[in-house]
């Protein structure tokens, strides 16, 4: 928890609001210990997709769904495509989407999502507004796909990227299966933050979160 965990409490009280199908989601996949994104933070993505209003969106990392729902309710006749690898998860995806009439908005694309990315690119595929949520060891290697796929002006939003506080420490005193995600999340914050071509901000909701808006060529 990177913000005191009684002041995100307090604040989710007075700003988190999902629909009930959502909350029912979120809390089987609690339980069945599946990691869904943080209620902070589905306050803050769904905020930003009202304020946008996309008309295309890519998340890389379905998960089981819930994320891919979430943004379908505050995105409103948004086409929404979703890459996902991990067969279980693939399984629960379809379901939820199937169960709750989402088959329709939510392309699911199915496997590695360098590849996948890769194919959109290939497509001349262009999203306004793109949710990165995968593999975090991953998003270095994500980022040139990610930057064809941005037009002018759209958003790229990344979760998860200050590690539950981890990312402030030194190399050293990090465990050191972990040492290699930590490098190369410090360098894909760099990235970001140092790009001519992006407007990057960071924020400390949930594990941390990156909002980043591909610049427009001045003339």
């Amino acid at each position: 928890m990177i913000v005191d965990e009684r002041l995100t409490t307090y604040i989710d009280s007075l700003s988190w609001q999902i629909p009930e199908y959502l909350k029912e989601v979120e809390k089987e996949a609690l339980a069945d210990e599946v990691p869904v994104i943080r209620r902070s933070m589905q306050t803050l993505l769904v905020f930003l997709l009202q304020v946008r209003k996309p008309k295309a969106i890519l998340e890389i990392g379905t998960a089981i769904g819930f994320s891919g729902m979430l943004m379908s309710e505050a995105a409103g006749e948004a086409e929404i495509d979703t890459i996902e690898k991990v067969p279980m998860r693939l399984k629960e995806a379809k379901r939820n989407f199937k169960k709750y009439g989402k088959t329709d908005r939510i392309h699911l694309y199915e496997g590695d999502a360098a590849d996948v990315l890769q194919e959109l690119s290939d497509k001349g595929k262009k999203y306004d507004f793109i949710f990165m949520d995968a593999a975090k060891g991953q998003y270095l290697n994500f980022l040139p796909f990610v930057l064809e796929l941005l037009p002018e002006g759209g958003m790229l939003v990344t979760d998860n990227v200050l590690q539950d506080g981890d990312v402030i420490q030194s190399r050293y005193a990090v465990t050191r299966r972990d040492r290699t995600i930590h490098g190369r999340m410090r360098e894909y914050l760099y990235l970001l933050t140092h790009s001519e071509n992006l407007d990057t901000v960071i924020l400390p909701v949930g594990d941390g979160v990156t909002l980043s808006v591909l610049k427009k060529e001045r003339d």
